[in-house]
Formats: C-alpha cells, structure tokens, sequence
C-alpha cells in the first residue's frame, strides 16, 4: 500500500515539474531575427573581404541604393542572401566571390545560428583604383598557395550588329523558298506530282524576252543595289557602351542610358533641384535642371557639375558636361 501511494505521489511531482516547465517556457517568449538584422551581418561581413568597397555614389547611383546591400530571404532552420556588392578593379572576380561567400556564411551562421541555404553574389559595380606610380595590384591575396591566376585581358567593345543583317535574314529567306520551289520542280520532272511548273516557265519567259528601254534604269538600279550591299557589309559598326578607366585596356562598359541615369541621380542630390533630364550623345553630356523655387543660377550650376564631375570622370573619355538650368515652374 505504501509503495502505491509512494508511486502515485512520484507520478504527480512529476506532472507537477512538467507542467511548471511548460509555464516558464511560455513566459520566457520567442527569439525572432529579422531580415535587416541578417542583412546588415551580410554586409559587414562583405566589406571585410579585401577587394569589396562601399559605394555611396558614383555608378552606384544607376540602382540608387548603396553598396554592398543584401536582400534576405528567412527560413524556419535556414537563410537565403542575395548580396550586391562593389569592387575595387581590377580584381580577380571569381577568388574575391569565393572569399565573400566563405565569410558571409559564416559571419551569418556564428551570429544568428542559421545555416547559410543560399548566397548569390552579384557584382553591381566595378570601381578603377589608382595604384601608386610602380605599384603593382596584389591579386595573390584572394588566391590559395600556388595558385597561377591568369593576366588580365582586356574586354572587346560591346558594338552593334552588323548593317547588313536585315538584308542577310531576308537572302536566307529568299534561299529557303527557292529551294522549297526547287524541290517541288524536281516533283514534277519526276511526274511525282503534276501541276504547273513555275520556274521552269519563268526560265523559259525571260529568255524570250528582247531588249526593253526599261532594262537599262534596272540594271543601273541593280548596280546601285549592289554597292550599297557591299558598303553594308564593310561598313564599321558603332560602339553601344562607353568603357571605365583606360580606353586600350577597358574590361568594364556601360550604357549611354546608365551613364545618364547616374549623372540624373547624382545631380538630384543638390538642393533646390526639382527634375532632372539627362541626355549623352557622341559628343556631349546635357543635364538640364528644372530649379525648386527661385535660386541663383550660377550657383546651381556649379553645385550640379560638382556633383556630376566624379562619376563622369570615371569614363576613360568623359564626355564634356554641359548643364542647362530652366525656368521655375508656377
């Protein structure tokens, strides 16, 4: 009898102790890691790698965000990052990758106890540094011992497609249905098939043909034709992006339309600014300023190159920047 009572007030105490458990692991609440908190880890750990730079201007005004940013992606057991992050060039792109992914993850895994699932590494911009005179880049410090990193080549300017492409597709074309009609003629002089036979028929119609006074503008229109074909075909094509830093040793290019963005963002920062259009031709870059309120104009001017200047000069031929301001807007 006793040792039934002894059990049964064993079992109780040990409800009781469970039951008191379950309590404080109630009151105690749960432990929730944000996305920034993750983000931000992402990013101090990124610019401890030699070769990530923090960009606050510049061509990083093209996403008009800064860099390095981080964009996470939390799991219940696991963390997704998606990093963007700015170098210093030239770098050997794919040892510097390896490196940020080795200290992001466990940089991220030390400090919030989450495995890293995925890191994507994105390159957004590339920064030229100016190594002193002699100096030589130590790309070795990225590489394991005895590893042989390749020189660095320069990048072929990005150019349009040929002039002479249109005209080549429609050739190919014109090749495809004259052999379709080939074959349908071979059909036919087999008796395979038996309707009309068309080149046969046109073969046979021109050269019954006799001279025409309209034969002579055709021939002369042929001619003329032809040459312009040809000049099509040898005809240089035009450069579609602009390189950063030494032109006979570029491996960066932009856009036009990126380089516009940039000096449109960039300008954007001044005060007193209210909109901003920016146009790069051949020759030129136009910001054109619509002013916020009555400002003096000399002033804007000057505080909109100031702001301009630095990413234009990191073009290895800046365009001369040329900065209209308007009228003030009622």
């Amino acid at each position: 009898m006793a040792d039934g009572t002894s059990e049964a007030d064993g079992a109780t105490r040990q409800l009781t102790a469970d039951a008191d458990l379950d309590e404080e692991r109630s009151t105690r609440g749960q432990l929730i890691i944000k996305d920034r908190a993750v983000s931000r880890i992402a990013v101090a750990a990124a610019l401890q790698v030699p070769g990530v730079v923090r960009q606050r201007g510049g061509l990083s005004r093209l996403t008009g965000r800064d860099l390095p940013r981080a964009e996470v992606s939390m799991g219940t057991e696991s963390v997704a990052v998606t990093l963007y992050i700015a170098v210093a060039w030239p770098c050997p792109i794919a040892l510097l990758s390896r490196e940020v992914h080795r200290e992001v993850g466990d940089r991220i895994a030390a400090l919030s106890g989450l495995p890293m699932d995925q890191l994507h590494v994105v390159v957004a911009a590339a920064v030229p540094t100016a190594a002193p005179e002699g100096a030589e880049v130590d790309s070795q410090q990225f590489a394991p011992p005895g590893a042989a990193l390749a020189p660095l080549v320069p990048s072929r300017a990005p150019i349009t497609r040929p002039a002479a492409a249109p005209v080549a597709l429609l050739f190919a074309c014109a090749l495809l249905v004259l052999a379709v009609l080939t074959g349908r003629e071979f059909l036919i002089a087999h008796e395979v098939i038996a309707p009309a036979a068309w080149l046969r028929n046109s073969i046979e119609w021109s050269a019954r043909q006799h001279w025409e006074p309209w034969m002579a503008p055709a021939a002369v229109a042929a001619v003329f034709a032809g040459l312009t074909l040809i000049f099509m075909a040898v005809k240089p094509r035009i450069r579609t992006h602009l390189p950063l830093g030494d032109a006979g040793s570029a491996v960066v290019w932009v856009r036009p339309t990126d380089v516009a963005r940039m000096c449109s963002a960039q300008a954007r920062t001044v005060a007193g600014v209210r909109s901003v259009q920016t146009i790069v031709d051949g020759k030129r870059t136009t910001v054109r300023i619509s002013p916020d309120g009555e400002v003096a104009a000399p002033a804007l001017e000057s505080a909109v190159r100031d702001a301009v200047e630095p990413g234009l000069a990191t073009l290895a031929t800046p365009r001369p920047l040329r900065v209209r301001i308007g009228k003030v807007r009622g």
